[in-house]
């Protein structure tokens, strides 16, 4: 099973409509088809976290999930070897049963983002240096940041400003765009999270202990807005450095 980094989006529990769960459950009832690219139960169901005194609810939407994964790999991989995977007429299939479920459920969308093999740097954008906490699950060390929605997307909001304003890569800003986008499709009430998940396992509890790619990703961003090329490099490549190896992992695959 390939370790898997998680980012997701909790919403009080108040403002998830009642019917999501119980019209999401009938339809996975209905369309019971496999894809194989998900080692996760394809029960419906969510996530419950306490924050601040609030309980918040993570759906998980599976099938959904499912589906567009399977067209989002076809859509990047197709001209490099991934039609063996995702031949034409599983993604055809897939963008069917995708446009089906919309209009069956139209409220549905996915809570939770997945990466393989590591953490995407990007994310940690979304988070402060202070809201890292080192958590301990099955007798493992993990790591966990947790913010506010409206935090989130200021955040991210303000690097888009700082990348472009130093004619940054257009595709480092388009990830971030759509990630921005992502989290603005939610309440303004939610949570966001970030769980190193079973990625955790590729490190050793020292490391983890000592893992500030957050406050190395903002301190060169904070670099930038100062014109300090310099200290933005040094602060960016020791949060590239430690997720680098296993990003090639990753690419290897």
């Amino acid at each position: 099973m390939i370790p898997t980094s998680a980012l997701r989006v909790y919403v009080t529990a108040r403002t998830l409509p009642g019917h999501v769960v119980a019209e999401e459950a009938a339809w996975t009832r209905l369309q019971d088809g496999a894809y194989g690219l998900l080692a996760e139960s394809m029960e419906d169901d969510a996530l419950v976290a306490e924050w601040n005194g609030i309980r918040f609810v993570c759906p998980r939407f599976p099938r959904l999930r499912v589906l567009e994964g399977v067209l989002a790999f076809h859509s990047a991989y197709s001209e490099i070897g991934g039609d063996l995977i995702v031949p034409e007429r599983v993604a055809l299939k897939a963008a069917e049963e995708l446009e089906k479920l919309h209009r069956f459920q139209p409220s549905a969308r996915s809570h939770i983002l997945t990466a393989p093999w590591h953490v995407p740097v990007r994310w940690f954008v979304v988070f402060d240096a202070s809201e890292r906490e080192v958590v301990e699950r099955g007798g493992r060390t993990s790591i966990r940041y947790r913010t506010s929605l409206v935090q989130a997307t200021d955040r991210v909001t303000s690097a888009l400003d700082t990348l472009r304003g130093v004619g940054m890569d257009d595709v480092v800003v388009e990830e971030l765009d759509d990630l921005r986008s992502w989290l603005e499709d939610f309440p303004a009430t939610a949570m966001v999270e970030l769980d190193y998940g079973d990625v955790a396992e590729l490190f050793s509890a020292a490391d983890l202990v000592f893992d500030e790619t957050a406050a190395d990703l903002h301190a060169a961003l904070e670099a930038l807005d100062m014109d300090d090329l310099k200290a933005a490099s040094e602060h960016y490549g020791r949060a590239v450095g430690r997720w680098a190896p296993l990003m090639a992992v990753g690419h290897s695959n």
